[in-house]
């Protein structure tokens, strides 16, 4: 999320037509095209969307500033005299979760990986397990986790949070 993607398309010679399909996990389409007579047509794509440089040197696509509406199947043709080409890619984006630790009202340490996509999996330093998640729109989840029942001996615990975006981990004396 937020940052920018590019998908590449086989840089065929003598192509006469590239062609963009790109079918969006929200259910919308969208197509760029080029001919060799230089005559260029986008249609139905968002303006984050675009050639990365001019089609007729690179028919490359980029994607600024990617977010969740970006999911989905983007598919390159190229033609040339030779025949067609094609590339095929699935755009899954990541959305990596906001951490949250805090202490609640029975002096438990509490942590939270907030709107993360996947989900994210929580762990404790030392260890303890007692997590929930909470499915939101468009394929985000919440993980909280609790440590129960704290030694009176523990001072600090340490939570972390392991996501294919990025790990985090904080600590907490409660």
């Amino acid at each position: 999320v937020g940052n920018s993607c590019v998908l590449l398309c086989p840089p065929e010679p003598n192509k006469t037509m590239v062609a963009w399909k790109i079918s969006l996990s929200a259910g919308t389409n969208c197509s760029f095209s080029y001919r060799a007579d230089r005559k260029t047509s986008k249609s139905n794509c968002s303006d984050n969307i675009s050639w990365k440089s001019r089609p007729h040197l690179d028919p490359t696509i980029e994607i600024q500033q990617v977010g969740l509406a970006d999911e989905g199947n983007y598919t390159c043709e190229v033609a040339t005299a030779d025949g067609n080409f094609y590339t095929r890619y699935h755009l899954t984006v990541l959305v990596p979760p906001r951490l949250l630790l805090h202490c609640d009202d029975r002096g438990n340490p509490v942590c939270e990986a907030v709107a993360g996509k996947p989900a994210a999996q929580i762990s404790w330093v030392p260890e303890s397990n007692s997590t929930k998640e909470e499915i939101h729109g468009k394929g985000t989840v919440t993980v909280l986790s609790k440590v129960r029942a704290c030694s009176s001996h523990l001072t600090n615990v340490t939570c972390v949070v392991l996501h294919p975006a990025g790990n985090q981990s904080k600590t907490i004396a409660c």
